[in-house]
């Protein structure tokens, strides 16, 4: 009988034992099974560098790339940029992975020879958040009448192409106005100074503008032909670390689909950052759009025209392919998620 209840109580100690270490296990993120699997998957890095955008990012603040990744033994680590360049630059020093941009940045970018791959596209926004702007009282009424004026916006952005656009329509060019290189808080600045005669302003500030700084609007982004934006990363990175990459592009496109569903909850998450009110973030939401599409031969095609606007404009001094920062056919089937779709 003796012999009996020491052999249960050892069974039972073991049993404690094995539960003990599995709840350990569970607890614990970095263990070399779970590293194991993430090597085997097409995953070196343990850290993940991500950039987004002063505006807030959605991604971030829902912490979905932390409950997917910590397990796997992976830390992300988010850093904040103004706009693409300074993102772009932080990729060429080495100190960035990933990061979301328009569609501009990428052409200087390449010029530069700065190492990147696209690995998605951003679809287009409606184009209504980004304008040139003139005070109420201006006696500027049209965008014709901005030749021989003051224009502020950023160099190699988004805001650029628009221009080159806008002033295209009504016969004009870059060179005839006085533009200003300016990044948004300057111009933003300026702006408020009266120092400018006009200047490109971009949501969340144009949002914050139209309610609060009697600004008009010559043109905004509506109707003139635009790429959306695109998710980049570092060459070397994409293929060392293809399934990680998969697995952010898939958790990037599921948080597109709530955003788009829900533009209250993310005007709640902007806000956080943007330190403006809800209803003007619901209006700059709803002229955004999160969901990706997957890089096809048609937005390589759309990117290359832009390119070559600026080559011929001298805005770039070198001619580039935008394929050359593309990866081939198979190796976007491997890494973009069945439910990214054109």
């Amino acid at each position: 009988m003796v012999a009996k209840k020491r052999n249960f109580l050892m069974l039972l100690m073991a049993g404690v034992f094995t539960l003990s270490t599995t709840l350990v296990s569970c607890k614990t993120p970095n263990t070399p099974e779970k590293a194991a699997v993430a090597a085997s998957s097409g995953i070196k890095t343990k850290v993940l560098r991500i950039g987004y955008m002063t505006a807030a990012d959605i991604t971030r603040n829902r912490q979905v790339l932390e409950k997917r990744l910590n397990p796997l033994g992976i830390n992300v680590q988010w850093a904040k940029f103004t706009a693409g360049p300074q993102l772009l630059e932080a990729m060429n020093v080495g100190s960035l992975d990933v990061g979301a941009v328009g569609e501009t940045p990428p052409i200087f970018a390449q010029a530069t020879g700065i190492p990147f791959v696209f690995i998605a596209s951003t679809k287009p926004a409606t184009g209504e958040g980004t304008a040139i702007v003139v005070h109420k009282d201006s006696p500027i009424k049209t965008v014709a009448d901005l030749k021989g004026k003051t224009l502020a916006f950023q160099r190699a952005t988004a805001s650029q192409y628009f221009v080159v656009k806008a002033l295209e329509e009504v016969g004009l060019k870059l060179s005839d106005v006085k533009y200003l290189n300016l990044i948004s808080p300057e111009t933003r600045a300026a702006f408020i100074r009266n120092s400018i005669d006009a200047g490109v302003i971009s949501d969340p500030q144009l949002a914050e503008f139209q309610r609060t700084e009697g600004v008009r609007i010559l043109r905004d982004g509506k109707g003139i032909t635009t790429q959306g934006g695109y998710w980049l990363a570092a060459r070397s990175f994409v293929k060392e670390n293809p399934e990680l990459v998969k697995i952010i592009l898939e958790e990037v496109n599921n948080v597109g689909k709530w955003a788009e569903a829900h533009p209250r909850d993310v005007a709640e998450i902007i806000a956080r950052d943007a330190k403006l009110d809800i209803p003007t973030l619901e209006k700059v939401v709803k002229r955004r759009r999160y969901t990706l599409r997957p890089i096809s031969d048609e937005i390589l095609s759309g990117q290359q025209k832009i390119s070559d606007l600026f080559y011929e404009q001298k805005f770039i001094t070198k001619k580039i392919n935008v394929k050359d920062v593309a990866l081939s056919p198979e190796e976007y089937t491997a890494l973009t998620p069945p439910e990214i779709k054109p």
